[in-house]
C-alpha cells in the first residue's frame, strides 16, 4: 500500500480532506437548488425541506460547533442525532427555500472556515460523531457520505443527478469511516470498494487503518463489495435492499468470508454505514455453508 497512513484520509492532511469535503458541499449545493422542496423523497416522512433543512446551521442548531467543542472537550457522549433531527426539522419545516439554502451554505462555509484556519492540533482528536468517537478530520470527511447519500434521496424531489465526483467522495468516507471504526473497536479487517471508475480500499489493524484510492481496473487483493457508487451508497445506508441487489448482479461481493472478518462492528458500532451490507456477506456465507451441508447429506 506504499507508505503508512495509520489515520486513514485525516493522515493524509487538511488538503486531501478539503478537496473532498469542499467539493461535496458544492456539489451538494447544486443538486439542493434543483429541487422542489416540498416534494416528498424516498425518506417515509421527509420531503427534501427536511433533509436540506437538518444538514443547515441554523440560529438554533449548530451541529458542526458541536462536534469542534467536542473535538476540545477530548470527546464525550455520542450525540443523539434523531432527537436534535426532530427538533431542527420541526422548527424550520415552514422556513422559505432561500432560508433553507442559505443554511446550507453557513454549514459549507463554517467546515471551510475550521479547515483554513482552525486549530490543527484539532484534527486528531477524538470527537463524539453520530457513529462513535472519531479524530475530527475523520468525522469531517464522513460528511461526503452523508451528502451524497442525501443527494441521491433528493432524486423523488425532482433533484438533479449527484456529479460522480460526490458519489466518488461518498464511498471515500464509507472506507474511512469503516476503517477508523474497525481500529477504534480492535476489528482488524480489511475491504476494498470497488466502482467502474477505480475505487477506495480500507485496511485496519494494530490500532489505526489506511485508506488508498484505486485506479480503474487496477489489480486489488482482498473481500471487495463491487458496484457503481450509486449502488453502494445505496446498499451501505440501506436505501436498498443489498440482497435484491446481489441477485440483479448490481452488487458483487468478492471473498465474503474476508468481509466477515468485519461483522462484529455490526454489533459494537450500530450506527456502522456499511452495515447491511456486513450482514449480507454474513448471510452468503450461511446460504452457502447450508447448500454444503445438504450436498454432503
Amino acid at each position: 500500500m506504499g507508505a503508512v497512513t495509520r489515520r486513514g484520509l485525516a493522515s493524509a492532511g487538511r488538503d486531501v480532506v478539503e478537496g473532498l469535503v469542499l467539493g461535496s458541499w458544492d456539489a451538494f449545493l447544486t443538486v439542493a437548488q434543483s429541487a422542489d422542496l416540498d416534494r416528498p423523497t424516498r425518506l417515509p416522512g421527509w420531503r427534501a425541506q427536511e433533509i436540506c433543512v437538518h444538514l443547515g446551521v441554523w440560529d438554533d442548531y449548530h451541529a458542526f460547533d458541536g462536534l469542534v467543542a467536542s473535538a476540545r472537550g477530548g470527546g464525550g457522549e455520542t450525540p443523539d442525532v434523531d432527537a436534535a433531527n426532530a427538533r431542527v426539522t420541526a422548527a424550520h419545516r415552514n422556513a422559505p427555500p432561500a432560508d433553507v439554502l442559505a443554511a446550507l451554505r453557513r454549514h459549507r462555509d463554517a467546515v471551510a472556515g475550521y479547515l483554513h484556519d482552525g486549530p490543527r492540533e484539532l484534527d486528531l482528536a477524538p470527537t463524539a460523531a453520530p457513529v462513535g468517537v472519531l479524530p475530527l478530520l475523520t468525522t469531517i470527511t464522513a460528511e461526503c457520505y452523508e451528502l451524497a447519500v442525501h443527494a441521491l434521496d433528493l432524486a423523488d424531489a425532482g433533484a438533479s443527478q449527484p456529479p460522480e465526483s460526490l458519489l466518488d467522495a461518498g464511498v471515500a468516507a464509507l472506507a474511512d469511516v469503516t476503517g477508523a471504526l474497525a481500529a477504534a473497536h480492535d476489528v482488524p479487517g480489511e475491504a476494498a470498494l470497488l466502482t467502474p471508475s477505480g475505487g477506495w480500499r480500507f485496511e485496519a489493524g494494530s490500532g489505526g487503518w489506511e485508506v488508498e484510492h484505486l485506479r480503474a481496473r487496477a489489480p486489488v487483493r482482498g473481500p471487495a463489495v463491487t458496484g457503481d457508487a450509486g449502488v453502494l451508497l445505496d446498499a451501505s445506508a440501506g436505501r436498498a435492499n443489498p440482497v435484491a441487489l446481489l441477485a440483479r448482479r448490481r452488487l458483487g461481493l468478492r471473498d465474503p468470508a474476508g468481509l466477515l472478518a468485519l461483522a462484529p462492528l455490526v454489533e459494537v458500532a450500530p450506527n456502522l454505514p456499511g452495515g447491511p451490507i456486513l450482514r449480507l456477506a454474513a448471510r452468503s456465507l450461511s446460504g452457502a455453508a447450508g447448500l454444503l451441508t445438504r450436498l454432503r447429506r
